[in-house]
């Protein structure tokens, strides 16, 4: 199995260390030199380009945060079209805009390529241990040729539909986990605005019909504990822009998710970007706290 990964972030890397407990070496790929050089102290085969990467590989994994950065492979200099792409299977398990991959998999037919989408449910303790969920947007028969290759990075694989199927699940999902950590966000804020105890809050909370993965995953932060970071707040903005779009494109309002895409941004011009999601609610504990100074009389 010829497997190549572009994108070493912090899933990439995940992913190249699990497939590697199956002796399986891609050939990798990042703009990043600092992601890169750590990637080859770890004995990954990092590569010039992805146009290297194309050459190498038969499946070629793609986890690149951005819209733009993935169209960009295909059109760079030393980018996937400067290959011979007949017969190549591109899986992008990034959480990009459906019509994306769509536009991209109009361009790879006449070239004899096919591209698929397995956006993933997941953090990196999850792609260590083989414990993703993929989103699948694919033809069947492309997906069935992936499958062996995801069924080492996931726990299961749920088919959604054609290609753009699989982002568009992923970005309903999104929205929906952002709307969520905005609401308890919130009820933090005003119940300690209100002289509650956080951790009594936290406490029902854990322990009411709220209660859920993202819940308890995330009480750490938000308490406003050190908690590893696994989601950061700049890509959940990104993420919700998506939504907004994809929704756009087909005459959907989403008046909750663009309140959420409101908080999410002002997060990011305080500063607060690189944090992880669940830090969303100090933030706006911060935010409703502030003191407005009066005009000295």
């Amino acid at each position: 199995m010829r497997v190549g990964l572009v994108g070493l972030g912090r899933m990439g890397n995940a992913m190249a260390r699990r497939l590697s407990t199956f002796d399986i070496r891609p050939t990798c790929w990042d703009q990043s030199q600092q992601a890169s050089i750590h990637a080859a102290a770890q004995g990954f085969n990092v590569v010039a380009d992805p146009c290297a990467v194309a050459l190498a590989s038969d499946l070629i994994l793609i986890s690149i945060t951005e819209d733009a950065g993935v169209r960009g492979l295909f059109t760079q200099t030393g980018g996937f079209g400067a290959a011979d792409l007949r017969g190549k299977l591109f899986i992008e398990m990034s959480t990009l805009r459906p019509q994306t991959v769509r536009d991209l998999a109009l361009q790879l037919e006449p070239l004899g390529a096919a591209i698929m989408d397995c956006p993933v449910l997941g953090t990196v303790p999850a792609a260590q241990d083989g414990k993703l969920v993929g989103l699948v947007g694919a033809s069947d028969a492309d997906f069935q040729r992936a499958r062996p290759l995801l069924e080492k990075l996931t726990r299961a694989c749920a088919p959604m539909g054609p290609v753009g199927a699989g982002h568009a699940m992923k970005l309903a999902f999104n929205l929906a986990m952002a709307a969520f950590i905005n609401g308890v966000g919130e009820g933090l804020a005003m119940g300690a605005a209100q002289g509650l105890d956080l951790n009594k809050m936290m406490g029902v909370f854990l322990n009411s019909p709220l209660a859920n993965v993202v819940l308890e995953n995330k009480a750490a932060n938000f308490l406003g504990e050190a908690a590893p970071l696994t989601l950061d707040i700049r890509t959940l903005r990104k993420d919700l822009q998506s939504a907004l779009a994809a929704g756009a494109s087909v005459g959907a309002t989403m008046g909750a998710t663009a309140a959420a895409l409101g908080v999410l941004s002002s997060a990011v011009a305080a500063g607060w970007g690189d944090r992880d999601i669940g830090d969303l609610a100090p933030f706006l504990r911060d935010a409703l706290t502030q003191k407005i100074p009066t005009r000295a009389e």
